[in-house]
């Protein structure tokens, strides 16, 4: 069989800058600003990519032709949220809260040696801080 290995979770963004800064101000993302080159599907608008947790994240902007659906309401069926370990997720949430974030739900324990919470991102991006 081939081996299939993680490349990228892409997310869609009326303000992907907006999107970005806030994964960089939150989780301390490493972001990549730069433009959709000519003869793309985008010319021209900005395009991110976000070191985030050891992964790449694609930000794109709405698409230029297919209407864009407002997000889901949490929880929903399909790609429903982003998850990030934590060593503390108590500690997280109160520094993220002086950040200006909101906390969804949580902070709880879901099991023995499982805590968590959720954070509310813009355009209904949902991440889960997960501590083990």
């Amino acid at each position: 069989m081939r081996e299939y290995l993680y490349d990228h979770v892409h997310l869609r963004s009326p303000n992907p800058d907006a999107t970005a800064k806030f994964f960089e101000t939150m989780f301390g993302a490493a972001a990549k600003r730069d433009v959709y080159p000519p003869g793309t599907l985008y010319p021209g608008q900005m395009r991110i990519t976000l070191a985030l947790g050891g992964q790449r994240v694609l930000i794109a902007p709405t698409h230029p032709v297919d209407p864009t659906a407002p997000p889901p309401a949490f929880p929903h069926y399909g790609l429903e949220h982003i998850g990030l370990t934590v060593d503390d997720v108590d500690a997280a949430c109160e520094e993220l809260r002086a950040r200006g974030a909101e906390i969804a739900i949580g902070p709880l324990t879901r099991s023995p040696g499982l805590r968590l919470a959720f954070v509310r991102g813009p355009e209904g991006i949902m991440v889960e801080l997960v501590q083990r």
